[in-house]
């Protein structure tokens, strides 16, 4: 089916510092079942001095994977490497395999079979972390094409994926090399978008996400104005592909929620106030362009009062909502009008003179008070639908069925 001459997936390794975590990395490619003739290797030493170049080169001698080897001076991230890699490939197919990392020995033969059959243009395999935090919420069920706009893919926007190599060249797609940290998510989104469709693979791990016992990891390192960096750049690259309205609201959740919400945490209460001047100013204009009801309304009561405080330029409010989460404090719930709408008793709940609105502190999402577990709470719309006319009508008729059989039961 394939041109034999043309690998099908060619594993892009951009290495810095990677010793010895780079051994299992490549000594993984060499065990996927998918074979040593349909894949190719190109490997980018980014200026280390740790030996990781000269294992490369010893690598690539000895390997029956056709291997490439570029030696290159330090480019200070990694979208560098990732880009030199997109160009010398030759593959059908990208993976982007961070060095830390390694495949199980299944993935590549997994996803290239995914992607031919689905015929999809990216190729979520499932992650496991090893000694640090992987995203979850995506790997419920395999699923050969899914929504983007309706699923939990926007969440993993790492590169670890597979990507059809046409779509790259055809979108000219590349890593953007004045961002330090959050590049991939900007290059997987504009895929996930502009891309002719995603798939899951969630009943096999394919992907081991390592975290470094030296603390090298790259999501580790970086000021935070580099993260804000990042969210302007993602919320900027949705509002130039996508629309206004609700496909729109529902991608922007991802840079509010995973990425501006995490630098007003707990932790930005212990900062010195002129850091915390500075994030509120850095996060003034994002809020005023990219805030909005619909995307508000897509958010955790919780989570959408700390935004809407930071929107209002008000860090003493959002100390005030820091506070009463870390608490574990259980709010009260209130209900208003004919639908019983549910509403969380937050701090300045019904205080108009700081500015929050009554609507801030509905709940329009599934919620949890508590920890996960002790209750759970959901806006009426959610109810009426579990409730509506035709899953009532199919409760009623079986219903009736288990009341006819149990008759006929009884009479026997």
């Amino acid at each position: 089916m394939n041109d034999k001459s043309v690998p099908d997936v060619s594993v892009i390794v951009g290495a810095y510092e990677a010793m010895p975590y780079l051994i299992r990395c490549l000594e993984s490619v060499e065990a996927q079942t998918l074979g040593a003739g349909r894949i190719e290797i190109v490997a980018i030493d980014d200026g280390s001095t740790d030996g990781t170049g000269e294992y490369l080169d010893d690598f690539a001698a000895r390997t029956s994977i056709p291997t490439r080897v570029v030696h290159q001076a330090n480019s200070g991230g990694p979208s560098g490497p990732r880009n030199v890699g997109i160009d010398l490939a030759r593959g059908r197919y990208l993976f982007f395999l961070d060095a830390d990392d390694y495949f199980a020995d299944e993935s590549l033969e997994r996803m290239v079979a995914m992607a031919d059959r689905a015929r999809t243009d990216v190729v979520l395999g499932k992650v496991e972390g090893v000694n640090r935090g992987a995203p979850g919420s995506m790997w419920r069920r395999t699923t050969a094409r899914v929504d983007i706009y309706d699923s939990q893919v926007i969440y993993t926007l790492s590169a670890q994926k597979l990507f059809r190599r046409e779509l790259v060249e055809r979108l000219n797609l590349r890593f953007d090399e004045g961002l330090r940290t959050g590049e991939d998510a900007l290059f997987t989104m504009e895929a996930y978008i502009r891309g002719n469709g995603v798939s899951v693979i969630a009943d096999y791990t394919c992907y081991y996400l390592v975290g470094r016992d030296d603390g090298k990891h790259v999501t580790k390192s970086g000021s935070y104005t580099l993260r804000f960096d990042s969210v302007s750049a993602l919320m900027a690259l949705i509002t130039e592909l996508v629309p206004p309205g609700a496909k729109r609201d529902r991608l922007m959740v991802r840079p509010f929620t995973v990425g501006l919400i995490q630098q007003f945490g707990h932790g930005v209460l212990k900062q010195p106030k002129k850091i915390q001047r500075h994030k509120m100013a850095l996060a003034a204009p994002l809020m005023a362009r990219y805030w909005t009801p619909g995307v508000a309304a897509r958010i955790k009561v919780t989570e959408r009062l700390r935004l809407d405080c930071v929107a209002l330029g008000r860090f003493d409010l959002l100390a005030d909502m820091l506070a009463f989460v870390k608490a574990e404090t259980v709010p009260e719930v209130v209900h208003r009008g004919r639908a019983r709408t549910p509403y969380l008793v937050l701090p300045h709940f019904g205080d108009r003179s700081t500015g929050l609105p009554e609507e801030s502190y509905r709940v329009t999402v599934p919620d949890w008070l508590g920890k996960p577990g002790l209750r759970r709470i959901e806006a009426p719309e959610a109810v009426r639908r579990r409730n509506s006319l035709p899953r009532r009508v199919v409760r009623g008729l079986r219903g009736q069925a288990r009341h006819v059989a149990l008759l006929r039961h009884r009479a026997a």
